[in-house]
C-alpha cells in the first residue's frame, strides 16, 4: 500500500471545477474574487457610485465630479474539510473510475455546504422586510409571492434585459409555478447541468432543497448574478497512513466566503409551503 504518487495538485483542480456543477446558487454569484482567497483571509471589496448626467448646451461642462468610492469586506471565513479512507490510493488511482468517483461523491457533498451557505446568506442579508411570512399552497400563492418579489426587484430599478435573475425554489413550489413558466424550450442538457428548469417573466427557474430554513418558514430567493460576492479554493488535499491502521487516506480542506454586495438586486420570500 503506498500514496507516493498522489496526484494532489490534480485533484485539486478537479474539485474545484466540478464544484459549480453541483451546485444550484453559487454559479450566479460573482466570481470576480476568484484566487485571492485562503483561510482566514480577508478580500476587499471596491465599489464605485453611478456619475451624475447633465445636459449638454455647448456652454462649458465645468469641473469633473468626484465620484466617491465605497469598500466592504469578505471574510473568508468558512473551512469544511473531507477524510476518507481508501485501500491504497495508488491503487485506487489506477483503478479507472474508481477515485474519480470518491472525489465526485466528496465534491457533491461539499457542493451542498457550500450551497447552503449562499443561501443563508441570501435570506439573512437581503435588503427587503421578510417578517411577514407568505402561504404557498397553490399554485396562484406561489405566482403572487414569485411576482411580488420580481416587482420589488424592479422598483430597485432591476432591468430583466440587462441583469440576469434568478429564482430559487423549493421543489413545491416550483411545481406549483409551473404551470405559468414560460419558455420551456430552453430546457436543454446545458440548462439542467446549472439547475436551470425553465424561464418566468425574463428569469431562470431553479429548484433546490438547500433553502434556509430558520425552524419555522423556508426563504424562497429572488436575486440577480451580482447580489452576492463568493470566493472559494482548495487549500489542501493530501493523501497519508492513519496511525495505526492497514490502509491510506485521503483528506481535503476547502475554504470558502460570501457577503451581499447589492442588497437591492436580492430578495426572500419568507414562506409556509404546503
Amino acid at each position: 500500500m503506498s500514496y507516493a504518487n498522489f496526484k494532489s495538485i490534480v485533484w485539486s483542480k478537479h474539485i474545484q471545477g466540478e464544484l459549480p456543477k453541483h451546485t444550484i446558487f453559487e454559479p450566479e454569484c460573482d466570481y470576480a474574487f476568484k484566487g485571492e482567497v485562503g483561510r482566514g483571509k480577508t478580500v476587499k471589496i471596491l465599489g464605485v457610485a453611478r456619475p451624475t448626467l447633465g445636459d449638454y448646451t455647448g456652454e462649458a461642462i465645468g469641473d469633473p465630479e468626484i465620484i466617491p468610492d465605497s469598500a466592504m469586506l469578505m471574510q473568508i471565513d468558512q473551512a469544511k474539510y473531507f477524510n476518507f479512507m481508501v485501500d491504497d490510493v495508488d491503487a485506487a488511482q489506477g483503478h479507472e473510475g474508481l477515485m474519480t468517483a470518491l472525489m465526485n461523491e466528496a465534491t457533491r457533498a461539499m457542493a451542498e455546504e457550500r450551497d447552503s451557505y449562499i443561501a443563508k446568506l441570501c435570506a439573512t442579508g437581503c435588503g427587503n422586510d421578510t417578517s411577514s411570512a407568505v402561504t404557498i399552497n397553490s399554485k396562484a400563492t406561489a405566482k403572487s409571492a414569485v411576482d411580488g418579489a420580481l416587482t420589488w426587484l424592479w422598483d430597485q430599478g432591476v432591468s430583466m434585459s440587462r441583469d440576469k435573475v434568478s429564482i430559487y425554489l423549493d421543489p413545491k413550489t416550483y411545481m406549483y409555478l409551473n404551470d405559468y413558466i414560460l419558455e420551456v424550450k430552453n430546457r436543454n442538457d446545458r440548462g439542467l447541468e446549472n439547475g436551470v428548469l425553465g424561464r418566468y417573466m425574463g428569469a431562470d427557474v431553479k429548484m433546490t432543497n438547500n433553502l434556509y430554513n430558520d425552524g419555522s418558514h423556508d426563504f424562497l430567493i429572488v436575486k440577480t448574478s451580482k447580489a452576492v460576492a463568493f470566493a472559494s479554493a482548495i487549500d489542501e488535499i493530501e493523501a497519508y497512513r492513519p496511525q495505526g491502521l492497514f490502509s491510506d487516506a485521503v483528506k481535503g480542506l476547502n475554504t470558502f466566503g460570501g457577503k451581499v454586495v447589492r442588497p437591492k438586486e436580492l430578495y426572500a420570500i419568507s414562506a409556509t409551503v404546503s
